[in-house]
């Protein structure tokens, strides 16, 4: 244990292990905010659309040779969350099916890219790592960091600032509108916000996984809790808690950061389950 200790305390020396652990925070805390919305809303997949969207654009970027893939990733990602939303209100194409188009074609489309238009001989590593977030968090730099905590900044205060709107068209949008809430200009901002978690979170666990750092803190705290404010708490809380300690287990062992903090959110998912079934659920 104490070795463990000492190793830590070595590797926390290091610059880019502390840009790691910040961020990492950052992005799971930003994910558990809006985790909980969108598995009320049976909107779960959009991460795994979105997180396509971005790869195919980090892929544009690439064969292009920018210098901040950020310039082509976020517009594209937040166009196309836009798109996603429209797409989900036209009764000719259903949400799931629109995200199935856009997140396979993307996908499609970035992979033939970068295996065209490459000019790196690392094709399968370069995949692999924008896929799974293998490396890539250990190579943030001071300038990715500040502008990770700036977007999440926006994010937070976004949550914030109108959670009794997103609260109210999660439960009951048709109430909502009712009652005088612009329900498609809140739905049309979590989709948004949605967009800037997946740009955030691709370079902690990779396009693959990121719907799992979103979803799975969220149907944790489900697992005990009851009332919203609880539930979103909670997964703040366990959201924050499993990236540190996957961050922390992946510095030890030498495992992917993405792919540990995913295991370690399943076995809390299972811990949370586990307590629900024999407490029948806290009624907070």
């Amino acid at each position: 244990m104490i070795e463990i200790i000492d190793k830590l305390a070595l590797y926390f020396q290091y610059p880019f292990v502390r840009y790691a652990m910040v961020v990492g925070v950052l992005i799971a805390l930003c994910s558990s905010l809006l985790g909980v919305t969108l598995v009320l809303k049976h909107f779960s997949f959009i991460g795994d659309g979105l997180s396509h969207v971005a790869f195919g654009a980090m892929a544009a970027a690439t064969v292009l040779s920018l210098t901040n893939d950020m310039l082509l990733i976020l517009p594209v990602t937040l166009l196309c969350a836009i798109l996603l939303l429209r797409s989900g209100q036209n009764a000719k194409i259903k949400g799931d099916a629109a995200i199935a188009m856009i997140s396979v074609g993307a996908l499609a489309i970035g992979y033939m890219v970068v295996n065209v238009f490459s000019a790196s001989a690392n094709i399968t590593g370069d995949v692999c790592s924008t896929l799974f977030g293998s490396t890539s968090i250990l190579t943030l730099t001071q300038t990715e960091v500040w502008l990770c905590i700036g977007l999440s900044v926006v994010v937070i205060s976004i949550f914030l600032l109108f959670y009794h709107k997103i609260f109210a068209v999660t439960f009951d949008e048709n109430f909502a509108l009712a009652t005088g809430t612009k329900a498609n200009f809140y739905n049309l901002l979590i989709a948004v916000v949605i967009a800037l978690i997946i740009v955030l979170a691709m370079n902690l666990v990779g396009s693959l996984l990121i719907s799992a750092l979103v979803i799975f803190p969220a149907l944790s705290a489900m697992r005990v809790f009851k009332s919203f404010r609880s539930v979103i708490i909670c997964s703040a809380v366990v959201s924050v808690f499993c990236a540190m300690l996957g961050i922390i287990i992946s510095t030890v062992a030498g495992t992917p950061v993405g792919s540990t903090i995913v295991v370690v959110d399943i076995v809390a998912f299972a811990l949370f389950s586990s307590v629900g079934l024999l407490a029948g659920g806290i009624k907070a």
